[in-house]
């Protein structure tokens, strides 16, 4: 178990990542996936029963993670990298002609750690369920994860499949929204306003559960907490409050870094603020 001082130097290192690999191809969506980083690097240190050598489509007896917002692929990508997934020097490809590391996961590449394509939004919690499932019906213990982002409960798929995981007791099933209020047209807020999303999850009958998604310490214990809660007859759905662009001054809280890459002056000055902990690809 890595100490909370190296978690963090691996969460710099992450973010360099997410700024490099985005702002080579001037593509990506870098702003989600900076807010991201201590969800994704916490949750495969910490949380997820896996081994990276061993990967396979089917999961059995381990658990599983399906990213639902599939364009902050940059984060997650970097993290699979620093977990043996695939080397780390493959990052460099980030959409690229012919990478395994395209703009939102697919399957076709066959890249280690993927399972699904995303990025079509709404879709990840009905196949995150399906899995979960799957699960119980092959009388697998192992836990199936989820991550999406709050612009995406704008879809009403997501609530088709709030509904039918609560009312099947899918109580192996462990979402994050990615409460960051910013989307690639303004804020949330703004665009389709999602009210209290607490008592909304609370009423569609799951089990919520809150945490600051920039603080390691607190996502690693809510996490381990969401473990607890399984097992009960509810999913379990935790809203993790985060800043777009965390890490970078010039980018925290700004809707506007959804799908924009730094050009080279703020490459320069993103970079300056974030320390190579790890050694850059």
């Amino acid at each position: 178990m890595a100490s909370i001082a190296e978690l963090k130097k691996v969460c710099s290192q992450v973010r360099r990542d997410i700024i490099r690999m985005t702002a080579a191809v001037q593509s990506g969506h870098p702003g989600g996936s900076l807010g991201c980083t201590e969800y994704f690097v916490a949750l495969y240190a910490e949380i997820l029963k896996l081994d990276p050598k061993k990967f396979n489509m089917d999961g059995i007896g381990e658990d599983l993670f399906f990213l639902s917002n599939g364009h902050i692929s940059p984060v997650w990508y970097s993290v699979l990298a620093h977990n043996g997934f695939f080397p780390k020097s493959e990052l460099a490809t980030f959409r690229k002609i012919n990478t395994r590391l395209q703009g939102h996961p697919t399957t076709a590449e066959h890249l280690p750690g993927v399972r699904i394509a995303s990025g079509s939004l709404g879709q990840g919690l009905s196949v995150a369920i399906g899995a979960a499932l799957a699960k119980k019906l092959n009388k697998d213990n192992r836990f199936v994860y989820s991550l999406h982002g709050d612009g995406e409960l704008q879809e009403g798929q997501i609530w088709e499949a709030a509904m039918y995981a609560a009312g099947k007791k899918v109580d192996n099933l462990i979402s994050t929204i990615d409460c960051n209020n910013a989307q690639i047209d303004g804020t949330v807020d703004d665009v389709m306003p999602m009210g209290d999303l607490r008592a909304k999850w609370t009423s569609f009958g799951w089990d919520v559960l809150e945490m600051n998604g920039n603080n390691i310490e607190e996502v690693i214990a809510t996490l381990k907490t969401a473990q607890q809660h399984c097992g009960k007859g509810k999913p379990v759905m935790i809203l993790m409050h985060t800043k777009m662009g965390f890490g970078v001054d010039f980018m925290e809280g700004s809707y506007k870094w959804h799908g924009s890459a730094t050009n080279a002056d703020q490459t320069a000055k993103a970079l300056s603020q974030l320390e190579e902990t790890l050694g850059d690809y």
